[in-house]
């Protein structure tokens, strides 16, 4: 058992621990371990990992700030080598940081991305059992699988950059050091890292070099140690901050840099806070979302105060004026597919930046957010701009559900299905009605058909608040965030013509008046709507849920676009009335009444029909076809589909997919005597061999409803496996 595997034990963090170390043959005999130091009062904590525990202790001790930490954990086991605590340092760091029950002393994390030997296979599961024997200690609270999805996680600078990004950081490094060039531009579309190599930056430059681990960047190790001591040296406190346009993004990353150690709050700024003073360094995440004198509200009078003060023309300005003018050194994180309004700042001020000499672009390409890739990246730009072909394969990926909707219900239900599986599932729309809600708390925004939904009930973290799951989230509420599974909804603004083959927006139903007021070309106004979509279609990590109002737009997103249930792959099955050849040209098809759910009352089992016999197929009387209906094996076996099997004939069973028969079990929750699952089978040996424990039927379905079936004792006689899962037939 892996629980026995490892172990935790604590001491406190005073010179007298070397003796307790005596008892502790993994610490005295130079094995690899993994440490927390922290202390409960101040709630700091310090995490590493060592082969020579004695003098690793000796050094923390005499360290200023580490020798006032009272506590000491090792964590310890025979499994570990210098890979895995590595590794599970790593994984410490990050999860403890998301935790949030301790500030980490910890610079950053060292290496976290390595492989090594049954790294998944086994070392995941030991460091799962050591964070649930932290938990029992209080050293940590949340769970693993919380902690994935909050924010303090996501964006966490302690993780390991790509190599892409490592480049973008060397070259805002170099411009610090060298004052070659004032202004970076990192340009990215949604997902490609943006605001996590922003705030590791800030960490970088906030932390003491000492504890900063540079392994991570290989080869270029001491060039980003001279660097980062280059600029300390120059800067030794440099004034800096992170500029946010969005207040709601603003808002949730003023909580992250509030619980990181070295970081604060008041490093998180809007855009009018520039005016004020002036900055060694202004890093502007969303700058496209930089605003300019057009439709902004209440917002008119700090804006014109803002100009007066930096002596500028309020009307011949933006807010990206006020930032190049306030900073010695400016990086602007850019991407100008995501620019939605007229109050963004202007594309052509951007193009004017980076033709300036002074300033040096860089560009970051991979994608992190949206496990379909760049792929499904280049898939949803192609589709918004018309510029897919009709014989084009649909957009598919095993990583990836993109899947479109004919009942907004059905597509709300499982989107809460998947927010109860994995959380952050939430609803998007377009912003095609208006927000009614604000001021009536009992009206409903959205109707569509027999469906009522309101607008998000909180304009800062909604995505985060309670109730959020029965709510729609909007571009300004969601822009900047990540999901696991979002459901946008295509309002009536947004429609297609048949005729020229393009997308179309109808200005009638656009209901955000700061986004349509001062448009004149109509063109503007559509660029501004698609780049809306574009947006929130690459919030979901795990997958995106398409519903769409206007039917013309429906029929067009058919074309691209994998459709629930009704579309996934239905068996074209031909049967034959004459000419029969039993398993020469033909397989039987049992009427079996499969319900891939649960066992039920007894049924006869009748030759109804004969299909053809797939070309691919060698023709076998082992071989017969049933159809299969239900949702629990949806993720293998799409409701209502025909399947092929082959008659077991004994040998091992374990990982496939069977079609089984059990005749005692009449249940009335059970639909059918029988059931395809995926057959697991436990073992036991007595003198007289190896028999049956039990044998677990389990479902794979995306609906998490379903339950493993499990056969005990004398269910086990009875039980029957009838034939193994060959395929589904076409």
């Amino acid at each position: 058992m892996i629980s026995t595997q490892v172990t935790v034990n604590h001491y406190d963090f005073e010179n007298s621990l070397f003796e307790n170390f005596s008892n502790n043959h993994f610490a005295k005999d130079l094995w690899p371990l993994v440490y927390i130091l922290s202390d409960g009062e101040t709630k700091t904590a310090y995490i590493g990992e060592t082969t020579d525990a004695y003098s690793r202790m000796g050094t923390h001790l005499k360290h200023k700030t580490k020798s006032i930490l009272t506590s000491v954990h090792l964590i310890t086991s025979e499994k570990f080598n210098k890979s895995a605590t590595l590794d599970i340092e790593s994984n410490l760091i990050k999860y403890m940081s998301g935790d949030n029950m301790f500030k980490l002393l910890n610079g950053n994390l060292g290496l976290a991305n390595h492989n090594y030997y049954q790294k998944k296979e086994v070392y995941w599961d030991i460091f799962n059992t050591i964070w649930n024997q932290l938990r029992a200690e209080g050293i940590s609270k949340h769970s693993i699988e919380h902690i994935d999805n909050s924010d303090l996680f996501k964006y966490s600078p302690y993780k390991s950059l790509t190599k892409e990004q490592s480049q973008g950081l060397l070259q805002i490094l170099q411009s610090l050091v060298t004052g070659k060039n004032d202004n970076i531009i990192v340009e990215g579309g949604a997902g490609t890292g943006k605001t996590i190599l922003a705030i590791f930056l800030f960490k970088m430059l906030s932390s003491e070099l000492e504890d900063f681990s540079f392994n991570e960047f290989g080869t270029e190790e001491k060039v980003f140690i001279d660097l980062v001591d280059q600029i300390k040296k120059v800067l030794p406190n440099p004034k800096m901050a992170l500029v946010v346009p969005m207040s709601s993004f603003r808002t949730t990353l003023k909580k992250v840099f509030k619980n990181i150690k070295g970081l604060s709050a008041s490093m998180v700024i809007g855009p009018a806070q520039v005016s004020k003073e002036k900055y060694d360094l202004l890093v502007v995440d969303e700058s496209h979302r930089l605003r300019r004198r057009v439709n902004l509200g209440a917002y008119f009078g700090a804006y014109d105060k803002a100009c007066l003060a930096l002596n500028l023309d309020k009307h011949n300005s933006s807010e990206l004026d006020w930032v190049i003018m306030q900073s010695k050194n400016t990086v602007l994180f850019y991407d100008e597919g995501q620019s939605i309004k007229p109050s963004d700042a202007k594309k052509e001020d951007f193009d004017l930046l980076k033709e300036n000499k002074q300033t040096s672009i860089l560009k970051l390409k991979s994608q992190f957010r949206v496990k379909g890739g760049n792929a499904y990246v280049d898939y949803i730009d192609a589709l918004l701009h018309t510029r897919l072909r009709e014989e084009a394969p649909k957009f598919n990926s095993k990583e990836y559900e993109f899947t479109l909707f004919d009942s907004l219900e059905t597509m709300i239900e499982q989107i809460k299905l998947r927010d109860k599986e994995s959380g952050l599932s939430r609803l998007i729309a377009g912003y095609s009605w208006a927000w009614i809600s604000n001021k009536d708390k009992d009206a409903f925004d959205i109707k569509i058909d027999d469906v009522q939904l309101k607008w998000n009930g909180t304009a800062n973290d909604w995505i985060n608040s309670e109730g959020s799951i029965n709510e729609v989230g909007c571009i300004h509420t969601t822009q900047g965030y990540d999901l696991n599974y979002s459901g946008i909804i295509f309002g009536n603004e947004i429609s297609f013509d048949p005729e020229t083959k393009e997308i179309i927006v109808n200005e009638e139903n656009y209901f955000d008046k700061n986004g349509k007021q001062s448009i004149k070309d109509p063109k503007e106004l559509k660029a501004f709507i698609i780049n809306i979509y574009k947006t929130i279609m690459l919030r979901g990590i795990k997958g995106t849920y398409v519903y769409v109002c206007d039917p013309l737009l429906r029929e067009y997103f058919k074309t691209f676009i994998p459709n629930y249930k009704s579309e996934q792959p239905i068996t074209k099955i031909v049967f034959k009335t004459e000419n029969i050849k039993p398993f020469e040209n033909a397989i039987p098809l049992y009427d079996l009444q499969v319900a891939a759910g649960n066992f039920g009352e007894i049924q006869q089992v009748e030759e109804v029909n004969w299909l053809n016999i797939p070309d691919k197929i060698k023709p076998s009387k082992d071989l017969f076809a049933c159809q299969v209906v239900g949702e629990s094996m949806n993720k293998v076996i799409p409701n209502g589909t025909y399947c092929l099997f082959r008659k077991y004939s004994g040998g091992s069973r374990n990982g496939q997919i069977v079609l089984v028969e059990h005749t005692n079990i009449h249940d009335l929750d059970f639909g059918s005597c029988y059931t395809v699952k995926e057959y697991e089978s436990k073992k036991y040996e007595d003198e007289n061999g190896w028999k049956h424990q039990s044998i677990i039927l389990k479902p794979l379905s995306t609906d998490n409803t379903y339950e493993n079936i499990i056969l005990e004792d004398e269910d086990l006689s009875s039980f029957k496996v009838v034939g193994v899962f060959e395929g589904v037939l076409e």
